[in-house]
């Protein structure tokens, strides 16, 4: 079990103080290959509480010592439309940040950075980059910009005057890692650091998101959060399954569907009870006291004693 805090959680609740901003600029500096220093972090719609939001969704955006802006959004559910829902979050950047009545040369740099815990799309990579070219449809060759658009925006292609997307399907990685990007993905994926990760941030985030700097509210709280992803991913394989058995048994059993709730609700609550077990397993081991760890698992004292 990891010591470590998932990174959704650590967005949402440690990763916003100005003293954490070590940890996010290791992370963008890695991504982007260029030194990132965030100047301050910015409004955006992620601070909904709606109960599923809690656990689905964390966006955070930044800007950083060059004005760019950087929204950092994780996506726990799948979302067929997600491709869509990239663009409409650059281009309301684009537009938000512009003051009436001021030329389209202060329109502002945006890089949308997509961290997805599914299936996105289909290819093989693990990331993606997407970004914007003229090419023509003749001679093939990229349109550039003038020697004075170059001078003027400090900028060589016209690709880097508009929005950028990366995509890491995190889930998907399931190697040694061999480069920095490769030790973040792995942290994302399975919220351990190893020992001799040394990418940029991660020395950060061990000192910071250690889960032994957690109150006991903290703690249960961010246990529930976990609790919370494995119910939603537990109803995304049922779903998926439920489908293809109905395609293949359409129209023949009667029952069928209270049979599946049945069936739904246990698997959950087995899912459920096996995260409080290692759970608790993991706190007992950091030695915390056998009440602690039944106030914040739900599980009985007896219970505890057993693991």
């Amino acid at each position: 079990m990891s010591n470590y805090i998932r990174f959704d959680w650590a967005m949402k609740r440690l990763l916003r103080n100005k003293a954490n901003f070590a940890v996010l600029e290791g992370f963008l500096t890695t991504l982007l290959r260029d030194r990132i220093k965030i100047q301050k972090l910015l409004e955006s719609e992620s601070n909904q509480e709606e109960e599923f939001d809690k656990y689905n969704r964390v966006d955070l955006l930044a800007e950083d010592s060059k004005g760019t802006l950087l929204l950092i959004e994780i996506q726990n559910n799948n979302e067929y439309a997600y491709f869509q829902r990239m663009l409409f979050g650059t281009s309301k950047l684009v537009t938000e940040y512009i003051n009436r009545g001021e030329g389209y040369d202060k329109v502002r740099k945006v890089y949308s950075i997509n961290i997805v815990y599914f299936s996105l799309g289909h290819g093989k990579d693990i990331v993606y980059h997407g970004k914007t070219e003229f090419r023509g449809i003749h001679q093939n060759d990229i349109l550039e910009l003038s020697p004075f658009q170059r001078q003027t925006f400090k900028v060589d292609t016209v690709s880097q005057l508009y929005p950028e997307y990366y995509i890491l399907k995190v889930n998907d990685f399931n190697q040694v890692a061999q480069t920095p990007l490769e030790e973040w993905i792995y942290y994302l994926n399975t919220g351990e650091i190893p020992d001799q990760a040394q990418a940029p941030g991660l020395n950060a985030a061990r000192e910071r998101l250690k889960l032994d700097r957690m109150s006991k509210d903290e703690l249960k709280a961010y246990y529930r959060h976990l609790d919370n992803i494995v119910i939603l991913r537990d109803n995304i394989n049922t779903e998926r399954a439920e489908g293809r058995a109905e395609g293949r048994a359409e129209g023949r059993a009667e029952g069928r569907a209270e049979g599946r709730a049945e069936g739904r609700a246990e698997g959950l609550e087995a899912g459920r009870q096996e995260e409080r077990r290692q759970n608790a397993i993991r706190m007992k081991a950091k030695g915390f006291p056998t009440q602690d760890i039944a106030d914040i698992t739900g599980l009985s004292p007896e219970e505890i004693d057993r693991l």
